[in-house]
């Protein structure tokens, strides 16, 4: 049995998402796992799949990002998956581990991936610092500040706190922060 998982970081990526499932349902998975949630968060949706699958079933993501965070982490998984007899497939790399060179290949690859990512957070860390020390760099743009006034307002109206973050579409948090 094929089993499909898809991932997207947030709730925007609709569209993304949507395009891992037609993906998966066009290879002919029989059952589907989503979530639109972090990869460093708990991943419910993904640890559903690894708790579904069984012998002889295939777990298949489109793309390996969208499965591990890291090769430590996806080594834990394939791990799980070997103990289970269970393969991985991942599409856009024609990667199967049902076959020893699909393993050898998930191997080499999820370094490589790994490698990448670091490097770009790399990249990022000196372009930010860069920025820093030019003057550029401000951070992100305070939202709840901004909305102050509306918070005072509605707490001397006597709307709860947790009302007034909702209403506003800030943390609670902020409110206290702000109030």
């Amino acid at each position: 049995m094929l089993i499909g998982y898809a991932r997207t970081s947030t709730t925007e990526q609709v569209n993304g998402l949507e395009a891992q499932r037609e993906a998966l349902k066009a290879i002919g998975c029989d059952r589907l796992y989503d979530e639109q949630t972090s990869a460093t968060g708990p991943r419910k949706a993904l640890s559903e799949a690894l708790g579904y699958v069984r012998e002889g079933d295939v777990l298949v993501v489109t793309k390996l990002d969208r499965l591990a965070r890291s090769v430590v982490h996806l080594g834990e998984i394939v791990e799980s998956l070997e103990a289970k007899s269970v393969g991985l497939r991942v599409l856009d790399l024609g990667l199967d581990t049902t076959t020893a060179t699909g393993k050898l290949m998930l191997n080499v690859l999820g370094s490589v991936a790994q490698f990448e990512r670091e490097m770009m957070l790399e990249r990022q860390r000196c372009g930010i610092a860069k920025a820093k020390a030019e003057g550029k760099y401000k951070g992100r743009k305070p939202t709840a500040r901004a909305k102050k006034a509306e918070v005072v307002a509605m707490l001397a109206e006597g709307h709860s706190k947790r009302d007034v973050a909702r209403a506003l579409g800030i943390s609670e948090r902020s409110v206290y922060r702000v109030a």
